[in-house]
Order: structure tokens, then C-alpha cells, then sequence
């Protein structure tokens, strides 16, 4: 199940231009460059090299109308920054670009916006740089928060035992129907060194409580109500459920998403029963 999250994306950057509600030329000038853009990126080319006649053209664009402070001529700079963020995935100079919009333009709605945008793109590198680092072999970083029971939970209070990290919702179809394949799991190996932390993307408390108890899953759940901005999700760049990651006695990543007879051979061998 796919997210959809709030994030600097060319669809949305990209689309974004025609906020200013007046017939100004620039809307009309950007138009065109950002269909080009999108042609591009569409024919699949995502390198910076591919697009310099159209950097060159936002810049001569926004050099011919800086002077004017208007919503049109600040969506130049918003566009730039969302080709910079998702064809060349470049943080760093979307950034910048984000922040001479709210420096320059600062009254205009693209750069009332550009805080959240800059919020938004620090939080999506810091996501992706520690995906590349989720990687069979290497330590999955620890957390320390309280559970939905008001207990502490962490990894490290597992050293020593067999942990499936699991992102998940009751709001998830492929999630609930993996259910029975989990729990027959931590009955079959529970006594054996298995242990299961749920992260719940659940928003209502009350229904997670009510799951959790009706399914007779006894393993600690995070839960902070967010939805799909749940804050361990997000640590983790975990964009779409459900997404497990089991770990061994030492806290290392054996391997992500096993399910069904997959993850039964993967505890056998990780706890030395096969």
C-alpha cells in the first residue's frame, strides 16, 4: 500500500506554478520551460547535464523579472527547486533554492511556503540516507520511546534475542492477512528467543487497543496516532506497509519483508533450531 506522502515531487513543484491568479507574461514564459521539463523527464532522463538549456532558461527568466515581487515570478524559483529535489535528487541545491525564495520573495505564497519545503526535503534525505543504510548485514539503528502501554521500549532491551521490527496498521489489507502467518510465528518461537516490535500507523487509539486485544497479539506496539507521518516511520523512510525487518541477537539485519514460510525459515536458521 503505496504513501503518497507530503513531499517536494516535480508532479507537485511542477504543477504548482499557476498560483498566481493574474495574466502575468511570466506564467506563460514558465510554462514553457517547465513543459519541457516534463518531457524529459517523462522520455526518462533524470541528470542535471540533460536539463541545461531549461536551468539556464530559469535563470535568465528570473534574471529578466526579479524586481517584481509576485507569486508568478517566485514559482520560478519553486519549480527549479522541485527539479533539483526529484530528477537530480539534490537536496542540497533545492534547498538553497528554497531558501533565496523565502529570503527574496517572502511575502508571496510560495515563499510563505518555503519553511515546510525546506522541513520537508531535510526529512526526506535523512529518510532516504538511512533506507541505503537498512541493509542485510548492517545494525538497525535503536529508537527509545514508550509503547502503547506506557512502558519503555527500545531494541537495545532485546539484545540477545531474535526481533521482527514490523510496520504495520489495522487499516492495512495486506497487513491483516499476514497477521495469521506473524502470530503463528511468535507462538512457534516466542519461548525459543522471538520477539516482535509493532510500529502502528493507526491513528485511533482506541481501534488499535481494541485490535491488538481482540487478535491476541501480546508484543509492544509504538504508537503515536500520526497516521503516515508516525515519527519511527519516518525515521526510517517507510513509505509503504507492511515493512518488517528482523533482526539478530545482536541487533544486525538478517533480511526485510519475509513472510509466510519465508519468515519460518528465517527464524529457524537465526535461532539455530533448523
Amino acid at each position: 500500500m503505496k504513501h503518497l506522502f507530503a513531499s517536494i515531487t516535480a508532479a507537485a513543484l511542477l504543477s504548482s506554478h499557476l498560483l498566481a491568479a493574474d495574466a502575468s507574461p511570466v506564467t506563460g514564459e514558465l510554462e514553457k520551460i517547465v513543459h519541457a521539463v516534463q518531457a524529459k523527464a517523462q522520455a526518462g532522463k533524470n541528470a542535471e547535464a540533460d536539463y541545461a538549456d531549461e536551468i539556464k532558461q530559469f535563470d535568465a527568466l528570473l534574471e529578466k523579472h526579479k524586481a517584481e515581487k509576485t507569486d508568478a515570478t517566485a514559482e520560478i524559483l519553486m519549480a527549479e527547486a522541485g527539479m533539483y529535489a526529484q530528477l537530480f535528487e539534490d537536496p542540497e541545491k533545492a534547498s538553497a533554492l528554497l531558501q533565496k525564495l523565502k529570503s527574496d520573495y517572502p511575502d508571496t505564497t510560495p515563499g510563505k511556503r518555503a519553511d515546510s519545503l525546506i522541513t520537508m526535503l531535510a526529512q526526506q534525505a535523512e529518510a532516504t540516507k538511512v533506507q541505503r543504510g537498512l541493509m542485510p548485514g548492517k545494525p538497525f539503528p535503536d529508537f527509545s520511546e514508550t509503547s502503547l502501554d506506557g512502558k519503555p521500549l527500545s531494541l537495545a532491551s532485546y539484545k540477545g534475542k531474535v526481533v521482527l521490527v514490523d510496520f504495520w496498521a489495522t487499516w492495512c489489507g495486506p497487513c491483516v492477512a499476514e497477521l495469521p502467518n506473524v502470530l503463528k510465528a511468535y507462538e512457534k518461537y516466542h519461548d525459543k528467543g522471538f520477539e516482535i516490535v509493532g510500529i502502528s500507523l493507526d491513528q485511533e487509539k482506541d481501534a488499535l487497543t481494541k485490535f491488538t486485544a481482540d487478535k491476541k497479539m501480546p508484543w509492544p506496539q509504538y504508537f503515536d496516532g500520526q497516521g503516515w507521518k508516525n515519527k519511527l516511520a519516518g525515521k526510517y523512510g517507510v513509505n509503504s506497509i507492511p515493512a518488517t525487518y528482523l533482526l539478530n541477537k545482536d541487533g544486525v539485519i538478517i533480511g526485510k519483508n519475509f513472510r509466510g514460510p519465508a519468515l519460518d525459515e528465517a527464524l529457524e536458521k537465526a535461532l539455530g533450531t533448523k
